[in-house]
């Protein structure tokens, strides 16, 4: 509410000078602008949302609030206007985009009788009955902020802090059993490091909520072949077996991994688990050095390892049926020559 009185303002509404063409100029700039970031961001992020649920859920929820915040100062800067709601426009695009499908996933994980029609209409009308109370407050909150700006802001940065703290309790209260990398990655370092497996509750309290823009060697999941290897030789060692189920490489500084078109989901958690490991054994000045012989090392080590790892997380309670791993879809074949 306080947003958009403060973007009626900004158009025009209440000033005699102010003209329909130029407020619909206004409106229409910012739905277009809108328009293109939802289509550009679910192109660039899409794949992400199902891996990263809890992130894009709380990284939705901190864009809208900063959208809402650069409508409200709109007003005080007529001649960046345009381009400050515009701005605030591709927010909540992003917005729309990462909340929808995030809520979608996070139903799916509800859902525990296969129930996503009901879950997904009592979870609407919870939010049309918080969205009538916020209703309510509204009527009442108008007159008193009409004509103070140093209130609304006050009161913008209230309702915010109870928004934020609120939303990153939910998240964390989340405890899914499907295995992403962060939880993979929190699971597989303990594992290693004194043999414990830590169940779903464990692993969901430890795993990170914030988004990470930057990471210090990626891992890229069902790659093309070219991305791993690139001659005959490499080839040769990164396929340590005839009828290996996945391939691994560095490259441009990523890790990648081929799968095959015969591999299951426990092939996809094990050529995670050895990406994983590479990543923490590899510094970026041993990136080009000695990598195939690490490579060799992590198929021995999950040759000694894996099976005993995959019994034990599901016994500890995770689904090892799917995973919310980020692959690709290309996927390999390869057959041996017959003499």
């Amino acid at each position: 509410m306080l947003a958009t009185q403060a973007s009626l303002r900004g158009v025009g509404v209440g000033n005699q000078e102010a003209t329909v063409a130029a407020a619909t100029v206004t409106w229409l700039l910012r739905d277009g602008t809108s328009m293109l970031g939802r289509i550009v961001f679910a192109w660039l992020k899409g794949n992400k949302l199902d891996s990263e649920a809890k992130k894009w859920r709380l990284f939705a929820d901190i864009l809208n609030d900063i959208a809402m915040f650069m409508e409200i100062l709109a007003q005080f800067f007529p001649t960046w206007f345009t381009l400050i709601v515009c701005t605030s426009g591709i927010f909540k695009s992003v917005v729309g985009v990462a909340g929808g499908a995030t809520r979608a996933a996070l139903t799916v994980h509800q859902a525990r009788r296969d129930n996503m029609a009901d879950i997904s209409a009592k979870d609407g009308s919870q939010e049309t009955l918080v969205n009538l109370a916020g209703l309510l407050v509204s009527l009442i909150l108008i007159p008193l902020v009409t004509d103070s700006p140093a209130l609304t802001i006050s009161l913008f940065f209230l309702f915010t802090a109870l928004h934020l703290f609120a939303n990153y309790k939910a998240v964390r209260s989340v405890v899914m059993e499907t295995l992403n990398e962060a939880r993979l990655v929190i699971v597989l370092r303990r594992f290693l490091r004194d043999g414990h497996l830590l169940t779903p509750l464990e692993a969901n309290r430890e795993e990170p909520v914030f988004l990470e823009f930057w990471k210090m060697l990626p891992i890229k999941l069902g790659v093309r072949l070219q991305e791993v290897v690139q001659s005959p030789e490499e080839l040769h060692s990164a396929l340590i077996r005839k009828d290996a189920p996945f391939l691994l490489g560095v490259t441009n500084g990523c890790i990648c991994v081929c799968l095959a078109a015969h591999a299951h989901t426990r092939d996809e958690i094990r050529a995670m688990c050895q990406a994983i490991w590479l990543r923490d054994m590899l510094s970026p000045s041993k990136q080009h050095h000695g990598f195939w012989e690490m490579v060799h090392k992590s198929h021995k080590l999950m040759d000694a390892e894996f099976d005993r790892f995959h019994k034990g997380v599901e016994a500890a309670g995770w689904d090892v049926t799917r995973t919310l791993l980020d692959w690709d879809e290309w996927r390999l074949e390869w057959k041996s020559k017959v003499e």
